[in-house]
């Protein structure tokens, strides 16, 4: 049972880095793009990156890593989105505090990382307890 358990829980981490990984490429593909092809700064071109990575971690989290939750596809995707709003701004937070305390030394590429790396726990407990856990 134990190794059932642990195989289950193995498999849903690799599953969920899958899904944040995506994610990532998602997120900095589309500030790297609106940077360089709009006159969108760093700080609003992350805005429209985050709402993009957000809708492609949700439906990767739904179909692979945590399976249907059994509410209404609106409810789940409402829960969904507080957790991912939540996190987003912690993740903005950082990502724009260490933008504004080492101007030219961090790129936004490098405080992009660094922001999702410290959420991506948060995210993963918000997701597993809050948004797909069975009704």
């Amino acid at each position: 049972m134990r190794d059932i358990v642990s195989k289950r829980l193995i498999m849903r981490l690799a599953s969920f880095a899958v899904a944040g990984g995506t994610g990532f490429i998602v997120d900095a593909s589309v500030l790297m793009l609106l940077m360089k092809f709009t006159p969108l700064g760093p700080f609003t071109a992350r805005i429209f990156a985050i709402a993009a990575a957000m809708c492609t971690t949700w439906t990767i989290n739904r179909t692979f890593t945590f399976g249907k939750s059994g509410r209404h596809v609106v409810k789940e995707g409402a829960r969904y989105g507080f957790v991912a709003i939540i996190g987003a701004c912690l993740n903005y937070a950082i990502y724009s505090g260490l933008l504004l305390a080492a101007p030219g030394v961090i790129t936004p590429l490098m405080a992009l990382v660094i922001a999702v790396a410290i959420v991506t726990v948060f995210s993963y407990l918000g997701y597993s307890r809050f948004v797909f856990k069975r009704a």
